[in-house]
Parts: structure tokens; C-alpha cells; sequence
């Protein structure tokens, strides 16, 4: 490599290292400003780290991936199911996020029903619902092994759905939902006031 493209290579590194600083500086100062609460929603330049994580989360093989497991209607509701009781609690039944525990993680879940999980491949759904997404609050589900995969792919086939999800197969999901211990006693309270009358 001559001089001259030495020099120009060494003053394009030294712009980059100084804007590379400046943005650094910027987003501190910012940080400082506004603290770094799980309350305010992520700014445009976090949003886009975080598609970029839940990205790289699926190994570039596993995109194309087709679903294995045949869409029926036992299957849609098995899927169903698991997601009542194991998901539903950060991204409500009806996918969209809004629950307690869902609107004050940070980032905050995205609503499944529309295009930016939707335009996922199966692949890349199958991925981020078994090995999780750093930094974003999404854990990794299931035997790391692959013996449950089945539950995990009948998972994105419901999650396929929830654009479509009916009144009726919310109302069947909010008997599966988990209940603490003390709505549990309620309902047993209730249910044994009402017998007594």
C-alpha cells in the first residue's frame, strides 16, 4: 500500500474514531438527562439496536426454515394453549403486549399481531420464542437439546393466528392464563359463596 493510501486510510479512521466519539458523548449526555428508566419508551436509535439483536439472535440457516409441524386444528390450539399459560403474562393473549408485566419491561414487547413479527419467517420466530434475545427481556424457552421443538413450532403457528384470534378463543385463554395465589383463594372464595346461597 503507498503513503498516500496509508495517509487517506489513517484520516478516515481518525474521522470515524471522532464521530464515533461524538455520538458516544451525545447519547451520555442524554443518558444523564433522562435517566435510563424501563418507563420511558426506547429512543429510534435503541429500537433499531434492538431489531438488529433479535436479528443476529437466529442463526442465518435457520431463516428459511419451514414450520415441520403440519397446521391443524388440534395443533392451533395446543399452540394456543402454551402461549395462555406461558407467554401471555408479557405479551397478553391477543399478542399485543398490554399487560402489566408487558408494558413496563424495556423494551417493551411488540404487538405480534402486526407486520414486524408477522413478516418473520417461522424460522426466525422458532428462534427467538427457544434461544431468547439478549438485552430485550425475551428469555430462551424450552430443552435446549430440542426435545420440546414441537411445542415451540405449534407456538409460531398460534402466533401465525393472533392477527386473526377470535373473542371466542380469548375468553378459552383467560381460563388457561396463570393466576397468583391470591386470585386463586378469591375465586375459590367466590365460587364457594355462591354454592352456599
Amino acid at each position: 500500500m503507498s503513503e498516500r493510501r496509508w495517509a487517506i486510510a489513517g484520516k478516515t479512521l481518525t474521522a470515524l474514531a471522532v464521530l464515533s466519539a461524538i455520538l458516544i458523548a451525545i447519547a451520555v449526555v442524554a443518558m444523564l438527562r433522562t435517566g435510563v428508566s424501563a418507563r420511558t419508551g426506547p429512543t429510534k436509535p435503541e429500537t433499531m439496536v434492538a431489531r438488529t439483536m433479535r436479528h443476529f439472535a437466529v442463526p442465518a440457516a435457520a431463516r428459511s426454515m419451514p414450520n415441520p409441524v403440519p397446521l391443524t386444528p388440534a395443533v392451533l390450539a395446543e399452540g394456543r394453549a402454551h402461549f395462555a399459560d406461558h407467554c401471555a403474562v408479557c405479551h397478553a393473549n391477543d399478542g399485543s403486549g398490554a399487560t402489566e408485566m408487558g408494558q413496563n419491561l424495556y423494551p417493551k414487547p411488540p404487538d405480534m399481531r402486526k407486520q414486524s413479527t408477522q413478516r418473520l419467517s417461522d424460522g426466525e420466530i422458532f428462534f427467538i420464542v427457544k434461544d431468547g434475545v439478549r438485552l430485550t427481556g425475551m428469555p430462551a424457552w424450552g430443552d435446549a437439546a430440542g426435545r420440546d421443538d414441537q411445542e415451540t413450532w405449534k407456538l409460531v403457528h398460534f402466533i401465525r393466528h393472533l392477527p386473526a384470534i377470535t373473542p371466542q378463543e380469548l375468553e378459552e385463554m383467560k381460563r388457561l392464563n396463570p393466576v397468583s395465589h391470591e386470585e386463586a383463594e378469591e375465586k375459590e372464595f367466590l365460587e364457594g359463596a355462591h354454592e352456599t346461597h
